[in-house]
């Protein structure tokens, strides 16, 4: 019998606004506050920051903080390729979404021969690459690095030798190559992208499946379509961007939110219906930020609602 294993990464260095390493912290006020016992049910693990490395004088534009990036993708990866290996569901909190790339390296890791699929539940792409970056923040890059797509058509930056160096190795974290093939990811609510991320999702055919779409075409209708597509995939892995949600209709509590998104009910459906596949192996939350919130504590309050809503439909047998 499986278990849940919550590993919570309070990261902030791949943003490029400080605050959301202190979202795992406002999920779990925002249990505590509604007296739910989540998160004495479960097992954790906390996985070691570098955000005083926010202090350093960022010498490079195109990658900041690459180096601590790098440190602590590593970290998550290895803690994620335990926890599956030994036989864990592992329920990753994180800060910024350059997390990601770590959590998606350590499933690869655990399951080097088998094919992971990947749902991306986000208003961004996050396909940039240190080439084609306009701002340098690597909450934008992790998709970019677990395909080993730079997208070199767009390169309007001169990336220096040791950030190419650091960026080759965040290609290679956990295990060696490419983690994952274009057609086995895709995108949930992505809205807010630049030409180059434009043109990188049309080029290798990734499927965006907008909140528009999804209302008129149904969400199961779409689920099921997704689905199909990544049907070739033996594992998947989900990675939830609380800006996938309207901010005018929820909160503006993450680092860049975005108007016109899905709703709290449609993300726990959408979620939901990939668990019942029984193929997820991996969930993940990120940037929940308490510092932008204009309501208090909601959108850390909405995440956990999602959370608490969805854990139970995990399936450890």
């Amino acid at each position: 019998m499986k278990e849940i294993r919550i590993i919570k990464n309070r990261s902030d260095v791949g943003a490029g606004t400080r605050g959301s390493d202190m979202g795992v912290d406002a999920i779990e006020i925002a249990a505590i506050n509604q007296e739910n016992n989540y998160f004495s049910k479960y097992k954790y693990e906390d996985v070691k920051t570098e955000n005083e490395s926010i202090y350093n004088k960022v010498n490079n534009s195109f990658a900041k903080r690459i180096d601590s990036v790098l440190h602590q993708c590593t970290r998550l990866a290895n803690s994620v390729k335990v926890n599956l290996k030994e036989g864990r569901f592992p329920i990753v909190l994180s800060g910024d979404h350059s997390s990601a790339l770590g959590t998606i390296s350590g499933v690869k890791g655990a399951y080097p021969q088998q094919r992971v699929g990947v749902v991306w539940i986000d208003a961004h792409a996050d396909i940039h690459s240190p080439y084609s970056t306009p701002s340098g923040n690597i909450h934008g890059m992790p998709l970019a690095a677990a395909l080993a797509d730079d997208n070199l058509d767009f390169e309007i930056n001169e990336v220096s030798r040791h950030t190419a160096e650091i960026w080759e190795r965040m290609k290679n974290i956990s295990i060696p190559g490419t983690k994952l093939k274009a057609e086995d990811l895709v995108y949930f609510g992505v809205r807010d992208t630049e030409e180059p991320e434009d043109v990188q999702i049309e080029k290798l055919g990734i499927k965006n499946y907008m909140v528009h779409e999804v209302r008129y075409r149904g969400l199961k209708t779409c689920v099921n379509e997704a689905l199909e597509r990544l049907s070739n995939c033996d594992i998947i892995y989900i990675s939830f961007d609380v800006d996938s949600m309207d901010c005018d209709l929820i909160s503006y509590g993450t680092g860049t939110p975005v108007s016109k998104g899905f709703d709290q009910h449609e993300i726990i459906q959408i979620i939901n219906e990939f668990v019942a596949t029984e193929k997820v192996v991996c969930i993940e939350f990120v940037e929940v930020n308490p510092l932008l919130d204009n309501r208090g504590n909601k959108m850390a309050e909405t995440a956990f609602e999602i959370l608490n809503a969805i854990t139970p439909n995990i399936k450890l047998g």
